[in-house]
């Protein structure tokens, strides 16, 4: 949790409710809340011109999404996309930076959370500017597995589907399947009842 969803009721915060595929901001878009995950799964994305999905990432209960763009005062670069039902709490923008002025503490925790997301597209970056399919979803593999405490081979369990996979690293979703089945034979992966095993 990014932000105690009681300090951000406190502030005025209101909860929505989102429907798979249900947009909670578009591309283009000016920031105008903060918004924090209750329940559920969200996407950001973009389309590309050939109307391919990218992926940025895949955030889920706890996380908070296109909170950066509040401190720059753009547009949103990306749509927030809902994939599963979702319970949202949002704080308008004015009372977000009210809430940071008074909570000193918070803006560590917000820096925290803004380092971390960094991190992801500095790693995201390094992987999907290699040619090797292989490289680049160990990479997104490998940062995934970073947030557990187990660390052993074959311990951590994808939580992604293969089209997500495919959409976050750039690669068609067969070359993921072809990439996952080499990966299988070189010991890098076990797959069982269809769930992938690092």
């Amino acid at each position: 949790m990014v932000i105690s969803e009681n300090i951000l009721y406190n502030m005025g915060a209101e909860i929505k409710q989102y429907a798979p595929t249900e947009l909670i901001f578009n591309e283009g878009d000016p920031a105008q809340y903060y918004y924090q995950i209750i329940t559920g799964e969200v996407k950001l994305n973009n389309y590309g011109e050939d109307g391919k999905e990218f992926i940025q990432n895949i955030l889920t209960e706890g996380q908070c999404c296109g909170e950066s763009i509040l401190f720059i005062d753009k547009a949103y670069p990306m749509n927030a996309q809902a994939i599963t039902e979702c319970q949202i709490v949002r704080l308008s923008k004015n009372l977000f930076f009210e809430l940071l002025a008074q909570s000193p503490e918070l803006y560590f925790e917000i820096s925290s959370f803004l380092s971390q997301r960094l991190y992801y597209k500095y790693i995201m970056m390094q992987n999907i500017s290699s040619l090797n399919p292989i490289i680049r979803l160990t990479g997104l593999m490998d940062y995934l597995k970073s947030f557990q405490i187990e660390k052993s081979k074959f311990s951590f369990s994808i939580p992604l589907t293969r089209q997500q996979m495919a959409n976050l690293t750039g690669l068609c979703v067969e070359t993921v399947i072809r990439s996952f089945k080499k990966m299988e034979k070189e010991d890098i992966v076990q797959i069982e009842n269809r769930k992938i095993l690092y």
